[in-house]
């Protein structure tokens, strides 16, 4: 009756088409960045914006991650306490 939790392993391939894909847009973005026709502040500007999204993107997606393992960790306590529950009581007693 007991389940093993196993955790979520990410593949390899998985890993390096997320890191590839970040990269590849990061530098798409900073080269439309550069090559726009305006002035520098305008550039410093844009440039700003682009990785204030990336810092708080980050912080976003570790901030549900936590929150979901959080919610995972209280489940398997609530699951471990009614398993105990369920094996103390005897219904004939």
């Amino acid at each position: 009756m007991k389940q093993t939790i196993q955790n979520q392993k990410d593949t390899t391939a998985w890993i390096i088409q997320v890191w590839l894909s970040f990269i590849l847009s990061l530098s798409a973005t900073s080269i439309g960045i550069i090559y726009l026709p305006v002035d520098g502040w305008v550039k410093g500007y844009m440039g700003m914006g682009v990785l204030f999204s990336i810092g708080s993107t980050f912080t976003l997606a570790k901030t549900v991650r936590d929150n979901h393992e959080a919610a995972k960790l209280t489940a398997r306590i609530d699951e471990a306490r009614v398993e105990k529950i369920l094996t103390e009581h005897h219904p004939l007693k």
